[in-house]
């Protein structure tokens, strides 16, 4: 049974469109033109319950549009939601027990009161017993190293303080699917690391289905095995990260250093020379040949160390998106 089920939605925005010149704006304040904008189009996945998947996409490419539709934020224009067994936009009390939505450029705490009164708001707007909110804010303060933090005023906590406290309050009522946009957006490497051990570790706690859209890669590759690719509203891709990468970069990297200098001439039989930097030489080699190149290198070359890694995932998906097609 999925968590989330989405079939062949879709999202269309009318906006007027003004001639330029005071006539233009006459003919516009009298009758207006509209075009139509395609943010989301026709796009279907499922995601089962425990899942956590990753949603990438360029800047406008439907991302944050699709998690307000499936959060129930924005009426879909076409198509079938479904999530944690309920149509969002009816906007039902027990479908909002069931969800959160994480945005990292929004703030749902107060600025100027401790975070722990903004926790006491949302423990009465959920419902939650005094004794059992004591509990799970003890538990999720543990997970989140946020102990004595909580009881300082919001402004005073430094950026990743303030996100896992916003994070902490989202999950409050414990829901069962996580939206999650941005949550590492300005965050330094510690906190972004501290953020994805907790998500990752409150997802095996509880079974949480996740779906998370971010720049930052590494939030990707550290917490989803299957990713959705957005573009120009359509989705072009859904598996897992490994596939993406069989599929779209069939080539590996293979980094050596020499015991020697050599020029690029002598090197070019072995694969493309991508960097070549004093005994430092970096290949671009077909997978298919991976194998033989590397036994040939090590064969003629008088190798110090050799090291095979896969490209990129940025720049995997950079590829991808920069083809527009699958």
């Amino acid at each position: 049974m999925s968590n989330i089920f989405v079939e062949n939605l879709s999202k269309f925005y009318p906006v007027a469109v003004k001639e330029p010149g005071i006539a233009g704006t006459i003919t516009h304040f009298f009758r207006r033109n509209y075009r139509v904008i395609k943010a989301v189009q026709d796009v279907s996945f499922e995601i089962a319950p425990g899942e956590v998947v990753g949603f990438l996409g360029p800047n406008g490419a439907g991302k944050t549009t699709t998690l307000k539709m499936l959060t129930g934020l924005i009426h879909p224009s076409g198509g079938t939601i479904k999530v944690a067994g309920h149509t969002p936009f009816l906007r039902q009390e027990a479908f909002l027990q069931k969800i959160t939505l994480v945005m990292g450029q929004k703030q749902q705490l107060l600025w100027d009161i401790p975070a722990m009164d903004s926790l006491r708001i949302n423990a009465a707007v959920y419902d939650i017993p005094d004794k059992e909110f004591h509990r799970r804010v003890g538990e999720l303060s543990e997970m989140l190293f946020l102990d004595g933090q909580l009881n300082q005023p919001v402004r005073k906590l430094s950026l990743g303080e303030r996100m896992k406290a916003e994070l902490l309050a989202a999950l409050l009522h414990r829901p069962q699917v996580l939206f999650l946009d941005e949550p590492t957006l300005g965050l330094d490497v510690n906190a972004q690391v501290a953020v994805r051990d907790f998500l990752r570790e409150y997802n095996q706690r509880y079974q949480a289905t996740v779906l998370l859209t971010s720049h930052y890669m590494a939030d990707i590759t550290a917490l989803c095995q299957r990713v959705l690719l957005i573009h120009q509203g359509k989705l072009m891709y859904d598996g897992s990260l490994d596939g993406l990468l069989e599929r779209f970069a069939p080539y590996r990297e293979v980094h050596v250093e020499l015991a020697q200098p050599l020029p690029k001439e002598k090197l070019k039989s072995y694969g493309e020379v991508q960097l070549l930097d004093g005994r430092a030489v970096s290949f671009i080699v077909e997978q298919d040949a991976l194998t033989r190149t590397v036994a040939q290198i090590l064969a003629d070359l008088e190798v110090i160390d050799l090291k095979v890694t896969e490209p990129p995932i940025e720049e995997v998906i950079g590829k991808v998106f920069q083809a527009g097609v699958i």
